[in-house]
């Protein structure tokens, strides 16, 4: 049988996502007669950890249902003995990329990943906890349906249960990488009160996101377009494309991969939005064929984000974004140029062309990330308020900010050279049976 991994991080309060989740799991193994892991990685604190726990052992039984919820201690046992038995270098650094002290969207969706292999999966499906599925007459439209019915597949096979396909005719023998769809409701980063303050700022500083070089309107452009999901249009019917997934389409609460994730693993940067979105890109730049479908997630801010501190602690995680654009603009464009001389002839990434990658950029100037900070300390003033406050918070943390980013690329590239190994180790490691709360 068919094994598929549906995976929920979170750190935060989440029970009506963990119910949610639950429930399409279900009709994922009903629908499609899979064997499906749910699995719940847990890093919030003790209260919410027991909520989650009661929540995940409340799901209603279900054949062909395994839920797995772990806490970091749990994880952190598994990833002890993956390390030890991969014979990387440098294991103890290793362990801390794959599971740091600070918030990481990469490094969790890693542990995913690898525990996926200790099931058997071989696929692994994202959802977010700050996320809710949309509704069609009354019944919750469930991604993972578009994402079983491709992924995996031969592209040319996968024709049949699309509804539109532009896969190139030199792709149909590689299978489809990637299933995904975005998110509809609030922006996935909330900087909407930017806007609304002053949106020549608010452009100015998304358009960091792009290469400098890029002209202005390019980059107002890009500005006008990110972070805005889907819209927001209610779901009337389904709608799937075959063929080159644009990344700027898909988003990481609503995205399912089959075999890149166990070829190269994403970035572990901690305090670092969209640190989890390399495979998007990889999976388009090395001609992998995809499935881009509209069952979009509706995604909304948790209260802790309308705090102070919470204010602080996101608008770093943006500016440290910014900053590791640097380096994976120059990956991006390198593997552009690459295209499918990425892939080998059974169609798997050759990962070490993509470190090769990483370590390219290591070397470039920042002076760029220098600019990018001048150029967010000037806007934030601007605006003023707590976004001046926030701007005295950048700049007492310059040097730290711009040396942390090039250390994010670097320890990028050394998890690249490990994977294979840890992939290889997670495959011959068995979960405790105490770890895992049957369906």
């Amino acid at each position: 049988m068919r094994r598929i991994c549906l995976t929920l991080p979170t750190n935060r309060a989440c029970v009506a996502a963990i119910k949610a989740v639950g429930r399409e799991a279900v009709y994922a193994a009903r629908r499609f007669g899979v064997e499906v892991h749910l699995l719940v990685l847990d890093s919030s604190q003790a209260p919410d950890f027991a909520e989650h726990a009661r929540a995940v052992r409340e799901l209603p039984a279900e054949p062909g249902v395994v839920a797995h919820h772990l806490g970091e201690a749990e994880q952190g046992e598994f990833l002890r003995q993956v390390v030890e038995r991969s014979g990387v270098a440098k294991p103890e650094l290793v362990l801390d990329l794959m599971l740091p002290g600070a918030s990481s969207y990469g490094a969790c969706t890693n542990r995913a990943f690898l525990i996926a292999a200790a099931l058997g999966c071989e696929s692994v499906h994202r959802r977010d906890s700050d996320s809710r599925f949309q509704e069609l007459d009354g019944a919750p439209v469930f991604p993972v349906h578009h994402e079983l019915m491709s992924l995996g597949r031969r592209a040319g096979d996968a024709v049949d249960g699309v509804d539109e396909s532009r896969v190139a005719p030199a792709d149909a023998g590689k299978p489809v990488a990637m299933v995904g769809a975005s998110f509809v409701g609030e922006m996935s980063v909330d900087i909407e009160e930017m806007h609304r303050l002053d949106p020549d700022v608010y452009h100015e500083v998304v358009g960091l996101w792009a290469p400098a070089g890029w002209p202005a309107a390019r980059k107002h452009e890009l500005a006008v377009e990110s972070f805005r999901g889907a819209g927001s249009e209610a779901f009337t019917a389904d709608h799937s494309v075959l063929g080159a997934v644009d990344p700027m389409r898909v988003d990481m609460c609503n995205i399912a991969f089959h075999q890149v994730h166990e070829e190269v693993p994403l970035p572990p940067a901690t305090d670092t939005i969209g640190s989890d979105y390399f495979l998007i890109h990889l999976v388009h730049d090395a001609t992998l064929p995809g499935v881009l479908h509209n069952r979009h997630i509706v995604n909304y801010y948790t209260p802790e984000r309308r705090t102070d501190a919470g204010f602080s602690a996101y608008h770093l995680r943006f500016a440290k974004f910014f900053l590791s654009m640097l380096y994976f603009n120059a990956v991006y464009a390198d593997m552009a140029a690459a295209g499918g001389a990425l892939l080998d002839e059974h169609h798997h990434v050759r990962a070490p062309h993509v470190a090769e990658f990483v370590r390219a950029s290591t070397l470039l100037d920042r002076t760029e990330n220098v600019e990018r900070l001048d150029c967010l300390d000037r806007s934030y003033r601007t605006l003023g308020g707590r976004y001046a406050e926030f701007a005295d918070l950048l700049a007492s943390r310059r040097e730290r900010l711009l040396d942390e980013a090039l250390q994010d690329a670097n320890d990028f590239a050394l998890l690249v050279e490990c994977w294979p190994a840890l992939v290889a180790a997670s495959r011959e490691t068995v979960l405790r049976r105490s770890q895992r709360i049957p369906g």
